[in-house]
């Protein structure tokens, strides 16, 4: 960088040989991210899959979910980007070189998801699903509302998005404990680990998941987690549908143990038409949309892990796809 550059405040210039950046995604606007990150880097070289231009200008890919194979063109690729904060569409895969990985943290992300946790523990703790039976029924019901301390929530999973939710819910008045594989300290949450894990569930009348989709969380959240729960105990998953045993979850659903569930993930997305959730009047359905991207505050930090790869530094929010996280 020049010193006028530094002296004015201009934005750093990217590196005419640093090369093209890649976006893929099914579900991202791509002209909204250009914008956003040529805001950040004026002179970045921005395409679109499956306008990829020679396979060897390309050394940054932002994508989210690629297709098997997908990388394979890319001699020279330095950084891929996750279009989020799972990576599980990225662990193990043979096309993949060994250049490092970073995801999105971008507080927007971490807000929605705070919003879409809190919504679904206080539909609960407020007993809205009665009241919406009630209206459908044409029935004026009466709840006594239960006040809040009272009401205990466990997140399974403490990550960055999880420690957050279970933040988000103490801050509301809950009586919030956390459940992770290591050991987490988070204010105003009781967290567990391990071995723990049963006398976390035993007192759990809401249960969050936000564990990340890794080889050893697949299925976790099967038959014994369900039944060391109370009786008509919720659950909401808002991470990853594969971390869920999805038959135990319906085992538990149909039979009355479990009250409840708020379900944003799922094995198959979209959810088939002849799934039984849809047939659930106690499940409420909504279609991966807990957490979104928001392109306005991530393109900072896709634009400073360009610039730290290019000087031959680290990415920011690296990851470690063999771990999942």
């Amino acid at each position: 960088m020049n010193q006028t550059n530094v002296l004015s405040g201009a934005k750093p210039a990217l590196d005419a040989r640093s090369g093209a950046l890649l976006f893929y995604s099914e579900f991202d606007d791509p002209q909204e991210w250009e914008e956003a990150l040529k805001a950040e880097l004026p002179d970045l070289d921005f395409r679109v899959y499956p306008e990829v231009g020679d396979p060897a200008d390309i050394r940054y890919v932002l994508a989210w979910k690629p297709f098997p194979g997908f990388f394979a063109p890319f001699a020279n690729l330095e950084l891929v980007v996750n279009l989020g904060a799972g990576i599980d569409s990225l662990a193990g895969r043979a096309d993949l070189p060994d250049v490092p990985i970073a995801r999105l943290s971008d507080p927007g992300m971490v807000t929605l998801m705070r919003s879409y946790v809190l919504f679904s523990v206080i539909r609960y703790a407020r007993d809205i699903p009665a009241f919406e039976e009630a209206k459908r029924l044409r029935q004026w019901r009466y709840i006594h509302p239960r006040p809040l301390h009272r009401i205990k929530v466990g997140v399974m999973g403490l990550g960055h998005l999880g420690a957050a939710a279970a933040a988000a819910l103490a801050e509301a008045g809950f009586d919030v404990s956390g459940w992770d594989h290591a050991p987490k300290e988070i204010a105003g949450v009781r967290c567990y680990s391990n071995s723990e894990r049963d006398s976390f569930l035993s007192e759990v009348e809401v249960l969050v998941n936000m564990l990340p989709l890794t080889a050893e969380t697949r299925g976790l959240i099967d038959e014994s987690v369900f039944a060391a729960l109370p009786q008509d105990a919720k659950f909401v998953n808002a991470s990853r549908g594969p971390v869920v045993d999805e038959p135990a979850l319906i085992e538990a659903l149909q039979s009355g143990h479990l009250g409840g569930a708020t379900l944003d993930v799922f094995w198959t997305e979209p959810l088939p038409a002849d799934h039984p959730f849809w047939e659930m009047d106690n499940v409420l359905i909504t279609p991966h949309l807990a957490s979104i991207t928001v392109p306005e505050t991530a393109a900072r930090d896709v634009a400073e892990s360009i610039r730290r790869v290019g000087a031959g530094r680290e990415p920011l929010h690296l990851v470690n796809p063999r771990r999942g996280y």
